[in-house]
């Protein structure tokens, strides 16, 4: 597949074929009938990280750099189990950790076992505006 851009939004109505899931599911294949004779399962509806940056290639065109960044980040998420995800999501709201060590210590954790490169940046500066506001008791 051609690198998406804004011409290829939405890329359900647009790249139906080249979209696919974990399985290799293409969209277009994706039928109430599918669904209902067994031959489609949850594992095929779940994004991929391909998908994501796809949209991220669209955003990026249509001049909505934060939005691409978005979909970057959650690129990298599509690895990580649903508790790490909710385990950092808790520690990110305010008053939720004691110290700035503890979102340094999260971030090091998602850049070294998952490589969530851009997930650990953004702890990383939130760690540090956490700290600079005086949200941590400890510190």
């Amino acid at each position: 597949m051609k690198k998406p851009g804004i011409a290829d939004y939405p890329m359900a109505e647009t790249q139906g074929k080249a979209v696919c899931g974990p399985r290799g599911v293409a969209l277009d294949q994706i039928t109430l009938d599918a669904v209902m004779d067994g031959s489609i399962g949850i594992d095929d509806l779940r994004i991929t990280r391909a998908a994501l940056h796809a949209q991220a290639d669209i955003a990026r065109d249509a001049g909505r750099a934060a939005l691409a960044q978005n979909f970057e980040r959650g690129a990298e998420l599509i690895d990580v189990p649903q508790d790490v995800i909710m385990q950092t999501y808790e520690m990110l709201r305010p008053g939720r950790v004691q110290s700035k060590q503890a979102l340094l210590d999260q971030a090091d954790m998602l850049r070294r076992d998952y490589g969530a490169e851009q997930i650990a940046d953004f702890l990383a500066r939130a760690a540090e505006i956490y700290h600079r506001r005086g949200l941590f008791p400890k510190d």
